[in-house]
């Protein structure tokens, strides 16, 4: 039977009349079970009404729970992709780094290259003026030792 089609209250079972008849039943055992049946009412609608609250209180627990899990998994993958995205940064970050050494490095080899390409330069120019001067210098001893001969004069042996 549905609740909508039948209420009925402690209040109701207590007021409730019943006709007298020649061969009814007794009215004090009728008013007893009336009385009985009203008190046992009345507690299962204490108890339904604090169930219901308690109902109420859960759902709203359920729902404060589903809330927190949602937010959490919100938080989880908005940290997953941050952590992606901090990974993507950091590897294109790497990336410049490495190019941007690797130009470095040519740019230094180059440098090189060209300091030890003018070294040889100035080594070999350098080399070239110190023969140079020594051919002047054996030039010049020579002349010296020609003049020394002539002032020494014809030797007889």
């Amino acid at each position: 039977m549905s609740e909508d089609v039948f209420h009925l209250t402690p209040l109701d079972v207590r007021k409730q009349e019943f006709r007298r008849t020649l061969r009814g039943y007794e009215p004090l055992g009728v008013e007893d079970f009336r009385m009985r049946v009203a008190d046992e009412l009345e507690r299962i609608l204490r108890e339904r009404s604090v169930l219901e609250e308690r109902l109420a209180a859960l759902t709203d627990q359920l729902r404060a729970f589903r809330e927190r899990e949602r937010a959490m998994n919100e938080a989880l993958v908005a940290a997953q992709q941050l952590r992606e995205d901090t990974r993507t940064a950091a590897q294109r970050e790497a990336q410049v780094i490495v190019r941007e050494a690797e130009a470095e490095a040519r740019r230094i080899i180059e440098e090189a290259r060209t300091a030890e390409g003018d070294v040889r330069r100035q080594l070999g120019e350098a080399e070239r003026q110190f023969q140079a001067y020594l051919g002047g210098f054996r030039a010049l001893l020579e002349r010296q030792m020609a003049e020394l001969r002539a002032l020494d004069g014809p030797r007889e042996e």
